[in-house]
């Protein structure tokens, strides 16, 4: 009996991490486009150290009329977007990036993302984005296309 409580307590353990470190997704749009489809899920691991080449979740800043747009909130209010980190602190700033004048390098605390489509809203319209709004890292696709 005692091994079996053991058993249960350690089973509640591990479920109790995985909530806290891992995220289903659902990809909602065509920005990532063709890597991932409107409709996708993904599974996302919570505070994993994001590197270059990364699909990232993380809210994005707002745009200069001070709105979150073009998508609508998620189910927990707040705004997400699924794009790739392409250069972090300290990189050089990649050519196009809105707001990039005067900074030869990512500036700390800041990413700079895009979405695997051209038509994608992202660093080239926003600027840098929040490095501490990142919500996680994509670890795997968990559906097919």
């Amino acid at each position: 009996m005692k091994i079996f409580a053991g058993v249960l307590a350690g089973l509640g353990l591990v479920a109790m991490w995985l909530r806290r470190t891992l995220l289903v997704v659902t990809v909602d749009g065509v920005s990532m486009q063709p890597t991932f489809a409107d409709g996708e899920r993904v599974l996302v691991r919570k505070g994993k150290p994001v590197r270059h080449g990364d699909v990232v979740v993380l809210e994005p800043p707002l745009d200069p009329r001070g709105s979150h747009l073009p998508s609508g909130p998620g189910a927990d209010g707040r705004y997400w977007n699924l794009k790739r980190a392409v250069a972090l602190a300290g990189d050089p700033v990649p050519p196009g990036i809105a707001g990039s004048e005067g900074h030869a390098t990512v500036p700390a605390g800041m990413l700079v993302v895009l979405g695997d489509n051209p038509d994608s809203v992202d660093s080239k319209q926003r600027g840098f984005y929040p490095a501490d709004q990142v919500l996680g890292v994509v670890s795997r696709r968990i559906t097919g296309r």
